[in-house]
């Protein structure tokens, strides 16, 4: 076997006319006999096959197959073109097509061997001249064999030089086998890796007559041709590790900082969770960070001096108050509040709902990254509270929701939904999305698609209001601008909620008129509830429209309505009174039983 290193080799077959078809065979044999003594395979010697006469076939490429048995499968399958004989065609062809990368040749830089066996029994139809210098000068190294009746003179214009060792004239087609194996040793030569110091410092690969240096996995070839330097897998940049890169033997490895652990996607690090191990004895929150854990309370609550427990500062937060609306804490007590311009309920809890007309209300709310997991659970919960003020119902308010971040998903349509409580549930099972803000591709989406009669939004002949409300944290990826502007002029109130990092520029834009009473801002997103009392009276609608019936408040069932609201609430501050005046009482007979006992004492 030749074992000097990998060549790219492309036989040049003569297929004219004037090779007659016993003598076509000879030169399969001789093809045959040179790949059998070759170490062939992707990593070692290549071959490739083309045959010519008044035109160019390629065979097969230096791509094609990597084992003998494929190539001499190819080789028998050839069928002669017996045609003219245009030889400068053919090395044009190996030139341009045959020895490129694309063919499977390897780059040059490799310093691989581009070998062009050349056989041939006539003289060239066609000029080589210019056309093998060119191939030459390319880098590819030519053998010009000739057969029987083969012109040599064109075999010395076609071969490189020396022409003593490139050049060969084999008298008939029946020794050409015998020649083939004379031609193994000239093609294969000397391994100069073995007989010489080649000062290779990883690996040395041989070449007919020379050889170079090639560098282990994890290495690359210095300037000097012969030395090895790691090569560092970080540098480049591209390895994606979200904390530290560490490289090591040209391939790398992603750690984390401190208090960090490896996702299995081995890239990304997530902060460990202290608060999981069990052991941090906190009474109301326990909050991971980066090498321990710190305790933290509910809304209300003071954190002790043992940095564990908690203590109500406000009966509101302390106890479960049952207000729909508001709580209001007073020294020792609390009671329920409404929004102005409705009532408190005979329950002291409940307020009047937005039962005097009904609207179609699409809430667009923000899911993209810098919002947050625990945060987006508190928009949730803000979306729900909305969903309490509304008489939801098919022939009443309609409801859907959509969430976007760097895409825009419908949670649920108008159409979905007939009730507060499956609206509710649902929400509560919407899950965050993450990545960017692409605030104005949310708005058209709603425009084009949450208000259409397709997803359940009312005709507009109907009269039925509809009120878009956009909920974000941080300022537009994209331009808002236009759709906001087609949002307002296609009938749609809009609300802006903006919490955070919000920009108010954005929210006044998406804002319909007049904007002080259509935008709202909240700095954080636990404070944000008091912005349900602010939209609660713009989003109910004043009187009922389409097809809700529209009652007068001097109908006999409204009077009486309102007349039973009335006695429950002043029964309620009754019994209320009379439990102040009782605690009063107890307090003056404690007062007069001290002044009492201090009178004693003197």
């Amino acid at each position: 076997k030749c074992r000097t290193g990998p060549l790219d080799i492309v036989f040049v077959i003569d297929s004219s006319r004037s090779v007659r078809p016993f003598e076509f065979e000879t030169m399969r044999r001789f093809m045959m006999d040179i790949i059998g003594s070759l170490d062939v395979g992707p990593n070692a010697t290549r071959v490739g096959v083309i045959q010519y006469s008044s035109q160019v076939q390629n065979i097969f490429s230096l791509k094609t197959f990597f084992t003998r048995t494929d190539m001499e499968k190819a080789i028998n399958n050839i069928v002669p073109l017996a045609q003219g004989t245009m030889t400068g065609l053919a090395i044009q062809y190996a030139m341009n097509v045959a020895f490129t990368t694309q063919e499977g040749a390897r780059p040059l830089h490799k310093k691989i061997p581009r070998i062009a066996i050349i056989v041939t029994d006539g003289r060239p139809q066609d000029r080589v001249t210019e056309v093998a210098t060119q191939a030459r000068n390319a880098g590819i190294e030519i053998y010009a064999v000739g057969i029987q009746r083969a012109d040599m003179n064109s075999l010395r214009a076609m071969a490189s030089p020396p022409l003593e060792e490139h050049v060969f004239l084999v008298e008939s087609f029946e020794l050409i086998q015998q020649f083939g194996k004379q031609f193994q040793d000239k093609l294969c030569g000397v391994d100069v890796c073995v007989e010489q110091e080649h000062g290779c410092q990883h690996n040395c690969i041989s070449t007919p007559g020379s050889f170079y240096c090639e560098c282990n996995p994890g290495y690359r070839l210095n300037v000097d041709g012969k030395t090895c330097s790691p090569i560092d897998a970080c540098a480049d940049g591209r390895h994606g590790c979200q904390h530290q890169c560490v490289s090591a033997r040209g391939s790398y490895s992603c750690r984390c900082h401190v208090g960090y652990y490896l996702n299995q996607d081995k890239r990304t690090c997530s902060l460990i969770d202290y608060c999981s191990f069990g052991n941090h004895s906190c009474q109301h929150e326990c909050v991971s960070i980066p090498n321990g854990h710190y305790c933290r309370c509910r809304s209300g609550f003071t954190l002790q001096p043992d940095s564990r427990t908690c203590r109500a500062t406000d009966l509101c937060n302390g106890v479960d108050h049952g207000c729909e609306f508001k709580c209001v804490s007073m020294e020792g007590s609390y009671h329920c509040v409404c929004p102005e311009g409705q009532q408190l309920q005979a329950d002291g809890k409940a307020c009047s709902k937005c039962g005097a007309g009904h609207v179609d209300l699409v809430m667009v709310i923000d899911g993209s990254k810098s919002v947050r997991p625990q945060n987006f659970e508190l928009v949730k919960q803000f979306v729900n509270r909305i969903v309490d003020l509304l008489d939801v119902s098919p022939h009443g308010t309609r409801v859907g929701l959509v969430q976007y971040s760097s895409r825009v998903r419908t949670e649920f349509p108008l159409n979905k939904y007939h009730s507060a409580d499956e609206i509710k549930k649902a929400v509560m099972e919407v899950e965050y999305m993450e990545k960017g803000t692409m605030t104005g591709l949310a708005l058209k989406h709603m425009v084009e698609h949450s208000f259409s009669e397709l997803e359940g939004a009312r005709p507009l002949s109907h009269n039925v209001p509809r009120i878009g409300l956009v909920f974000t944290d941080g300022r537009s990826q994209d331009d808002i601008s236009e759709w906001a502007r087609r949002a307002k002029e296609s009938g749609i109130i809009m609300f802006a909620v903006g919490v955070g990092k919000a920009v108010e520029e954005e929210l006044r834009a998406i804002a319909s008129e007049p904007v002080e009473q259509h935008f709202s801002y909240s700095a954080d997103f636990t404070t944000m509830t008091h912005l349900v009392e602010n939209f609660k009276l713009n989003i109910c609608p004043e009187e009922g429209k389409g097809e809700m019936e529209i009652r007068s408040p001097c109908e006999c069932e409204a009077l009486v309505q309102f007349q039973t609201n009335t006695v429950a609430i002043l029964q309620s501050l009754t019994e209320k009174n009379i439990l102040w005046a009782h605690s009063l009482a107890q307090m003056m007979a404690r007062l007069e039983d001290l002044e009492k006992q201090i009178a004693n004492k003197k």
